[in-house]
């Protein structure tokens, strides 16, 4: 094998590889921290979530697909999501293909290490990845991963006893809940 099927061959080598590491640090990082994230962490997660990736803005500020600006594509209910931390990680860091879910990794179609693709591989699907509002360092999507699976994934709907602990107090958003 040689030419073009030899380098397709390697680069999905390397994705594999890649996406093992990368599962086996983000199952070290969990282990590492236990199950209670510190708060102060939570808070910066919430904070990135809502302001600098803006991720409410398709996924709604409790992450059940109710989008705060009818401009922007539908997000997935977040509550509901089956993806485990570091599909969510991954999904985050890569954005989704064929799809409307950015990639908040600036480099992350750069050198193929999200899903083996690279900027011209995705010109080959209909629908373009836009960009998103502003790129995220490893850090702040581990971090908004931890609010996530700590705050939203798995809660189910939303309600006012939820809402209350989601915000820490009775806000004037949660008095419409039933």
């Amino acid at each position: 094998m040689s030419g073009p099927q030899a380098m397709t061959k390697a680069l999905a080598a390397g994705a594999a590889a890649l996406l093992m590491t990368f599962a086996a640090a983000s199952a070290a990082r969990v282990g590492a921290q236990g199950t209670t994230p510190d708060p102060s962490d939570l808070a910066e997660g919430r904070r990135l979530y809502e302001q600098k990736a803006n991720c409410q803005a398709c996924h709604g500020w409790s992450g059940d697909g109710h989008k705060t600006d009818n401009q922007m594509p539908d997000g997935a209910n977040l509550r509901e999501t089956k993806l485990p931390r570091a599909g969510l990680v991954m999904t985050i860091k890569c954005g989704r293909l064929n799809s409307q879910m950015p990639a908040f990794d600036k480099f992350a179609y750069s050198d193929g290490r999200c899903y083996g693709k690279t900027q011209a591989d995705l010109k080959s699907y209909p629908t373009r990845m836009p960009d998103p509002p502003a790129t995220l360092q490893q850090r702040e999507i581990d971090l908004i991963v931890d609010f996530l699976m700590a705050r939203v994934v798995g809660k189910g709907p939303m309600d006012h006893a939820k809402c209350v602990e989601f915000w820490g107090e009775d806000t004037e958003v949660c008095k419409d809940l039933k």
